[in-house]
């Protein structure tokens, strides 16, 4: 039987009149990819943010692994292995490409960053490191700054830093935002490359990257799932089409 990582039950959270999340369900599967989508103001973000720890729900409850962590802070749910990458995973630009993977390697370990000078020798961080820098395809790029990559390769740095931490289910917060087509379709591709060995929520805008990498969608319209399944379901389901996906 397949595991079930994340478990969303009846998630709620109003902003004065608005109900953002308005008794949002959702569960993620063990190594699939699950992709959440819908318009502007659909609610996507106050999920994310929930997921995350950094706003609390007004009633509803988010399971972990089987553990509820719904009152759980940001960090303790990244300990426990929920990592969001992009909006709460950011570069330290001064920092070379290798360091920013190598501090995330040390963090997982629990060791003090205090220490940097001397663990920027440290071979036990730095190899961990550089191998998963090749994973991403900057291996190449270790020691330059990470404020001198491009958009795309500071994308792809991100990930590394999430991945350092050993992820047991990664939020990926629309990692082709601001990219061009040809980046766009790059990292597509990385991230197909990852199926299979990491479980991943994905909320993304780009449609032609949700159906190449998503194993199941949700539609959030409005705060609501308004449906959820494979996504030729998805692409076929008439009120999708009518409130997102359009006929084309």
């Amino acid at each position: 039987m397949t595991k079930t990582v994340l478990k969303v039950d009846n998630l709620v959270k109003r902003f004065g009149g608005l109900v953002a999340t308005d008794h949002v369900s959702l569960d993620v599967e063990q190594n699939e990819i699950h992709a959440i989508i819908g318009p502007n103001g659909a609610g996507k973000t106050t999920l994310i943010h929930q997921l995350s720890g950094m706003i609390e729900p007004d009633s509803g409850a988010i399971l972990f692994n089987d553990v509820e962590i719904t009152q759980l802070s940001a960090p303790s749910r990244c300990h426990a292995g929920l990592v969001r990458s992009f909006q709460i995973t950011s570069i330290l630009k001064n920092f070379t490409v290798l360091d920013n993977v190598a501090l995330a390697v040390q963090a997982r370990q629990g060791h003090s960053f205090r220490f940097w000078k001397a663990a920027q020798k440290d071979q036990t961080l730095r190899q961990p490191a550089q191998e998963i820098l090749d994973e991403v395809g900057l291996g190449d790029r270790s020691h330059v700054l990470a404020g001198n990559l491009a958009h795309g390769e500071q994308r792809r740095l991100e990930i590394a830093v999430a991945l350092a931490t050993s992820p047991k289910l990664l939020l990926l917060d629309e990692p082709m935002a601001g990219m061009d087509s040809e980046a766009s379709e790059s990292m597509t591709a990385y991230l197909r490359s990852l199926k299979g060995k990491y479980t991943m929520l994905l909320i993304e805008h780009d449609m032609d990257a949700v159906f190449a990498l998503a194993d199941r969608i949700t539609v959030l319209v409005y705060g609501q799932v308004i449906a959820s399944g494979i996504p030729e379901e998805i692409r076929k389901n008439a009120e999708v089409r009518s409130a997102y996906l359009g006929d084309d």
